[in-house]
């Protein structure tokens, strides 16, 4: 016999859990300004060289959408596996990395757990354990960068995972190789290390970070890429991580079944084929972006401060009369957005994405105008 439905809860809407009401959704960069005019985008880190030619034909030649994609981005991973010396069988594709970084925290921590990451870090990864039921958990950092030591010191029989972006977003920093094995060496073996390398093709190849090496050789590493930066295919949404099988396998279970598209897979195994233009953005990124630093520090007396980066962007704090809102105005009257940060804890703080040689000195000369203009 049917059970009568309660007078009062018939009244009720779903509620969301507690954990997934306390989560502020993420806000991509603007590519317009507050009257809708489209500005030339310099919020999101894309890469003004675009996209690698053989990426693009890839692209053209791709199969009829009809289809069903390789449910598990076989040519994909191969290609991976080749230019990175990394077995197939330990690498996992995602939609864009943010997938596999919010899988990662789904997989191996949950309510009563903690997620654990330096102070300005990348937004997704509070979302990531919230999301899970998990606390999110934030270090103090050392001048806007990772303290090994601080995050060590946070460390306890609730931490569960730990994110660290290397090259970290928004600020630009970097640990080097050193740092990271002493973060991964004090960490219990129970405990997650995801090491975000987003940025990591704009890194020289002399300084890598060793991640792929911890990964390789640990059970409790996993890192992650993305193909949305230095490969400018941001708009296909492709990313991939690698560890030891049984992480691989434990991100494979709870991932989307199709979550790579057909386009999106052959896209990428060619863009990886094209190292050439890795390297040339990489060399023009770091060729632009210590000019345009240069630039910015020339302005050091008006309270400008441009974060050392080994990004493809620049976090330049507004710390004397010119406010970080004026700038933002003011760079959107010329035609430019730039990303603001105060959800992050850094309203004196924007984030400017590397574009070509030509908009960095028309910022640069426009930031001196308004800091001069506002002494």
């Amino acid at each position: 016999m049917r059970r009568a439905v309660d007078d009062s809860r018939s009244q009720m809407s779903p509620r969301m859990k507690p954990w997934i009401a306390a989560i502020h959704a993420y806000v991509p960069g603007k590519s317009r300004a507050d009257d809708g005019r489209e500005l030339l985008k310099l919020s999101a880190n894309e890469n003004p060289l675009g996209t690698s030619p053989l990426a693009l034909a890839a692209r053209a030649a791709a199969k009829a959408p009809s289809l069903y994609p390789d449910p598990d981005s076989a040519e994909l991973r191969a290609a991976i596996g080749r230019v990175h010396g990394i077995d197939p069988a330990r690498v996992v594709c995602g939609t864009g990395s943010d997938e596999l970084l919010n899988l990662a925290a789904q997989a191996f921590a949950g309510p009563g757990d903690e997620v654990l990451f330096p102070r300005y870090s990348f937004a997704v990864y509070d979302i990531a354990a919230r999301r899970c039921g998990a606390q999110p958990v934030e270090a103090r950092d050392a001048d806007y960068g990772a303290d090994v030591d601080a995050l060590l010191a946070c460390v306890n029989e609730r931490t569960r995972v730990v994110f660290i972006a290397n090259p970290n977003n928004p600020t630009g920093s970097f640990l080097p190789a050193a740092e990271l094995a002493r973060l991964h060496a004090g960490l219990p073996g129970d405990v997650l290390l995801v090491i975000d390398q987003a940025y990591a093709e704009y890194v020289d190849p002399a300084d890598d970070d060793g991640g792929l090496a911890l990964a390789a050789a640990h059970e409790n590493v996993l890192v992650t890429r993305t193909f949305s930066k230095i490969y400018g295919l941001a708009g296909e949404r492709i990313g991939w991580g690698t560890g030891t099988p049984h992480l691989v396998d434990a991100l494979n279970r709870i991932r989307g079944p199709f979550n790579v598209t057909a386009t999106g897979q052959s896209t990428a195994a060619a863009a990886l084929e094209d190292q050439a233009f890795v390297t040339a953005s990489r060399e023009h990124n770091r060729e632009v972006r210590a000019r345009f630093v240069a630039a910015l520090e020339a302005l050091g007396n008006h309270g400008l401060r441009p974060l050392p980066s080994q990004a493809n962007f620049v976090l330049v704090l507004f710390e004397g009369a010119l406010s970080a809102e004026t700038a933002l105005r003011g760079l959107a009257e010329r035609g430019f957005a730039v990303r603001h940060l105060p959800g992050q804890g850094l309203p004196q703080g924007l984030r400017i994405t590397i574009g070509t040689a030509e908009h960095m000195d028309v910022i640069a000369d426009s930031l001196a105008r308004m800091a001069e203009g506002s002494a």
